[in-house]
C-alpha cells in the first residue's frame, strides 16, 4: 500500500554531527580556542552536542524560537567550559551556519537505498531545519534529485510533531495516509509526530539507542530498508 516515503533530512540522512564535527574543529583552530582556555577540542565539540541536541529537542516542540536556540547552543557552551562572556567570539555562531550546510557527509548507505527507493516510490523531506541551512544541504550533497518535495518547517510554520506539517506535506504530495511512512532519527518530532496524525513510521536509531515499546518499527542503518521495501 505503501506508495509515498517521508525523510527527515538531519540525523537521518545528512550526518548532522559528523558534518557539526568537522566544521567545529576546523573553528576551533581559526578561532584559536585553545588559547582562550579550551584545552581541548573534543571536550568543547562534545559539550556543544549535548546543548545542541537539548535545545533541538525544545525548538522541536516550540518551547524555544530559532533565534533563541542560535543565540544559546555556542554561549552556553562556552561558559559551562570556563569562558567568560566577553571573550566568547561574536561571529562565532554565524561562521558555524554559514560553513556546516556546505559539508557533505551523508549516512552510510543513503545514496544507494535512495536511488533503489526512487525506483518504487515518491520520495519526499520533511526537516525542522533552519531553511537557508536545508536548501544548501540538499544541493551541495546531492540529494535534490531523489525527491520531489522538500516540506520545511519554516516555510509551513509549525514544526514536527504538529499535524499540521503532516497534513501539509501530503497535500504537497497528493497523498492518502494509509499509502505514507515517515522514517526519522526523533522519536519525539517524526515517529511520535507521524503516528499521531495516521501514519506509519519507522525509526532510525543508529546509535541503537532505547525506545519505548510502542515504537515498533526500528533500524539501525539505513540499508536494511532494502528488506523491508
Amino acid at each position: 500500500m505503501i506508495k509515498h516515503i517521508f525523510f527527515d533530512l538531519d540525523h537521518t540522512i545528512w550526518d548532522f554531527d559528523k558534518n557539526a564535527q568537522e566544521t567545529l574543529h576546523e573553528l576551533y583552530l581559526h578561532y584559536k580556542l585553545e588559547e582562550l582556555g579550551l584545552a581541548s577540542a573534543e571536550a568543547f565539540i562534545s559539550t556543544y552536542t549535548e546543548n545542541n541536541h537539548s535545545l533541538w529537542a525544545d525548538y522541536h516542540v516550540g518551547k524555544i524560537t530559532k533565534e533563541t536556540l542560535r543565540a544559546e547552543r555556542f554561549s552556553r557552551t562556552f561558559i559551562q567550559l570556563g569562558i567568560h562572556p566577553e571573550k566568547i567570539p561574536q561571529q562565532f555562531e554565524d561562521d558555524y551556519v554559514r560553513i556546516t550546510p556546505h559539508k557533505k557527509n551523508l549516512f552510510l548507505g543513503s545514496e544507494k537505498v535512495l536511488g533503489y527507493l526512487k525506483q518504487k516510490y515518491t520520495l519526499h523531506i520533511i526537516s525542522n531545519g533552519f531553511k537557508e541551512s536545508t536548501l544548501i544541504k540538499m544541493e551541495v550533497s546531492g540529494l535534490n534529485p531523489y525527491f520531489t518535495n522538500v516540506i520545511i518547517s519554516e516555510d509551513v510554520g509549525v514544526n514536527k510533531p504538529d499535524k499540521a506539517i503532516f497534513e501539509y506535506a501530503l497535500d504537497k504530495a497528493k497523498a492518502r495516509k494509509e499509502e505514507c511512512i515517515m522514517i526519522g532519527d526523533s522519536i519525539e518530532a517524526d515517529i511520535r509526530g507521524a503516528q499521531g496524525f495516521g501514519m506509519k513510521a519507522i525509526y532510525f536509531n543508529p546509535q541503537s539507542k532505547e525506545f519505548p515499546d510502542d515504537v515498533k518499527w526500528q533500524i539501525t542503518h539505513l540499508e536494511e530498508l532494502l528488506d523491508h521495501f
